[in-house]
């Protein structure tokens, strides 16, 4: 496959050609953990870099492989490091990057399982997080410091659906000479490609869309394989010899594919964050038919958010495919394709009203997913964003008066029917 195929051929055979042993077409799941080495010099070119091949399948497998082709030629990028879910491809995607002392600039537009894990859980790791609002650049701008080595943002936010501008962003990282990172699960890359608008890593929870059936969790890193990591003493990881792995100096012995060596050589070796290859398996599956259901999920979101926007119960909606939104103008450039398919509203009558309106839902699963094909809904501020500050969920577009809504592929009129019902008993 090269780059130069369709969006639809490359989800269904970016990655996987026929098994060369057996002749199999779909992937195999390999499901061992070590391979044979031809013999000791075969091992040492492995262990040495010189050699791509299988050592142990905390490192690599070839079900993984496959996935991490696949992910890559979608985004457009150099190469990809998948690993156990979504929350440890944020950390991989950090690890190389960061040191003690050193912070990321974050938005505050963040699923609340990132603020959290960037608020509290990298401090154990001496890292720190500045949040802002990354509507304002030059908030962000002045956010940056010398301790600075990465922004972070999302290309649609969870909880609301927010679009960020990724081009202005890149700007202002590629002037403090940084990488930005952009989450890319919500948008997945059939919506946005981040890398066309500056980025320099893209991760995913492949748990979301990219499975889309909701059976496996999982993660991806990817890397544009643009960014000069030698350019600067920011990055001793990658710029420099790497203790770590008998001082290799990674990006000036493998270029463009020095960050995703690095984290299969030392970010997989060290962490342990990997994944299995029967979730590869599923994920690998799932991306067939990622372009048909993403267009569905659209389609779908435009009709459910318009019903509820023009529905007195509701005080609004904050879908970025709505002319009211003040997002809607990036659409057509940031995600061309359409808004993707997970927005919240508020429902007049505050928290209680929310909680009422989910337990009457009766299509609508409530979970704490994302990215299903089922509809999904979940009350934010007393779940996935609780353990947030009052002012941190608003900030965060979680208030207590939010549902948040994935939108599944299902008939819209049903599910549409659904929330009208649910909404007379929530408000009566």
């Amino acid at each position: 496959m090269t780059k130069t195929h369709g969006f639809d051929t490359l989800q269904i055979h970016a990655g996987t050609a026929p098994d060369t042993a057996t002749g199999a077409r779909q992937v195999p799941i390999y499901q061992t953990t070590a391979y044979v080495f031809r013999d000791a010099d075969h091992a040492a070119a492995l262990f040495n870099l010189a050699e791509v091949g299988y050592i142990y399948s905390r490192l690599t497998n070839p079900t993984v492989g496959a996935l991490q082709n696949r992910i890559a030629a979608l985004e457009g990028g150099a190469g990809a490091v998948c690993c156990s879910s979504g929350h440890a491809a944020q950390i991989m995607a950090l690890f190389p990057l960061m040191a003690p002392g050193r912070n990321v600039v974050a938005s505050t537009k963040l699923y609340g399982g990132t603020v959290q894990q960037f608020t509290n859980t990298i401090r154990k790791f001496g890292w720190s997080a500045k949040f802002v609002d990354f509507d304002d650049l030059a908030a962000v701008k002045a956010a940056i410091d010398d301790d600075t080595r990465a922004v972070f943002c999302e290309s649609i936010a969870n909880p609301g659906g927010y679009i960020t501008d990724l081009d202005a962003i890149a700007k202002i990282a590629d002037a403090a000479q940084i990488p930005l990172i952009v989450d890319n699960t919500t948008a997945t890359p059939y919506l946005c490609r981040p890398f066309e608008h500056g980025a320099t890593l893209v991760v995913h929870s492949t748990t979301k869309y990219l499975t889309g059936n909701g059976t496996v969790t999982g993660g991806a890193v990817v890397d544009s394989g643009k960014f000069d990591w030698s350019a600067t003493d920011k990055f001793p990881s990658l710029s420099a010899p790497e203790p770590a792995y008998h001082g290799i100096t990674f990006h000036a012995a493998l270029g463009s594919m020095a960050f995703t060596f690095h984290g299969i050589a030392v970010g997989l070796r060290d962490l342990g964050m990997t994944m299995n290859p029967q979730g590869a398996h599923y994920t690998l599956m799932g991306i067939e038919t990622l372009s048909l259901r993403m267009q569905r999920h659209v389609e779908n979101a435009v009709k459910v958010a318009t019903w509820l926007e023009n529905d007195p119960r509701v005080d609004y909606v904050t879908y970025a495919g709505l002319k009211s939104s003040p997002y809607y103008d990036r659409v057509a450039k940031i995600c061309p394709k359409g808004a993707g398919g997970l927005f919240t509203f508020a429902v007049k009558g505050g928290y209680d009203a929310c909680v009422k309106l989910v337990n009457g839902l009766e299509i609508f699963s409530h979970v704490a997913n994302l990215g299903d094909t089922r509809s999904l809904v979940i009350h934010p501020a007393s779940t996935t964003h609780r353990q947030l500050s009052p002012e941190k969920q608003e900030a965060a577009g979680a208030g207590p008066n939010v549902v948040r809504l994935s939108i599944g592929i299902e008939d819209a009129d049903d599910l549409i029917a659904d929330l009208d019902q649910a909404l007379a008993k929530a408000t009566a």
